[in-house]
């Protein structure tokens, strides 16, 4: 049987500036904690993504304590940006990571089976995502050079997910990006986003898509709320263990401070 090369998926961490907490919790811990489970059981990983809202409100110091977290990884680390994030500190505090020819955080990576594609949906002064004609030029570019399937890293879902308080600020005005995946859905394996912090699970004009739980806070499943007051609850905080295989996707969600023992299953 071909084997899988396995990636990580995290998503929504929001750290704050001097390690506060938010929303009674300790966004720097858990994800420290986040990264010891993960350097514990997964060292094996090819890397490990994250799909934005990197830290809460943007702040300098917020990302110097990412950076301190990351730094324990094992493997490398591809973030994208959230609303939540400041693209300008972002970028201040991780030069390495690419850019496109216009300052968006968008770059792609050849992966042994794939091609990953990561988005910037990032504007600043709102929570909704945006998705100009600038980064939908780069990405048609993009899906035009991939030889292999795609892989699409994204902030913001471009589809509505039921929760009307999410969808009033998700990817707003999605013809650009529209236009730039039209004819590429059956080259697109798979689209990973945060933003809801909700483990989600779908297909969109026939492109499977998934996202999964923040390390610190979430949302509660309300669906058709008119209020678009979004609840906040706290429940087991996760990341994604995915598995790649040519032909196939594979998402495992690991609760990671899940202290339940487990035990051996009879006959």
């Amino acid at each position: 049987m071909p084997r899988f090369d396995k990636y990580i998926h995290l998503t929504d961490t929001h750290l704050v500036k001097e390690a506060g907490a938010l929303y009674g919790l300790d966004p720097k811990l858990r994800l420290q904690q986040a990264v010891e489970h993960i350097n514990c059981h997964h060292a094996d990983a090819r890397a490990v993504v994250i799909t934005g809202d990197l830290t809460h409100y943007g702040h300098d110091n917020a990302y110097e304590h990412l950076r301190e977290c990351l730094a324990a990884l094992s493997m490398p680390v591809y973030p994208i940006l959230g609303n939540h994030d400041s693209r300008v500190n972002f970028v201040r505090h991780f030069p390495h990571i690419p850019c496109d020819a216009n300052g968006f955080v968008q770059y792609v990576v050849q992966l042994e089976r794939y091609t990953a594609i990561f988005l910037d949906t990032n504007e600043p002064g709102v929570h909704w995502g945006v998705f100009c004609e600038q980064r939908a030029q780069w990405l048609r570019a993009a899906l035009q050079a991939a030889e292999k399937p795609v892989l699409l890293f994204m902030h913001h879902p471009f589809f509505p997910i039921g929760i009307t308080s999410m969808d009033d600020i998700s990817l707003r005005n999605t013809g650009p990006f529209e236009a730039a995946i039209a004819s590429f859905e059956p080259r697109i394996a798979h689209c990973f986003f945060g933003h809801i912090h909700r483990p989600i699970f779908g297909s969109v004009r026939g492109i499977p898509y998934s996202t999964l739980r923040s390390t610190n806070h979430d949302v509660a499943l309300v669906l058709q709320d008119p209020s678009l007051n979004i609840v906040g609850k706290n429940e087991n905080p996760q990341y994604g263990v995915l598995l790649l295989r040519e032909g196939q996707v594979l998402l495992h969600l690991e609760d990671y401070l899940d202290s339940s023992e487990g035990y051996l299953l009879g006959g």
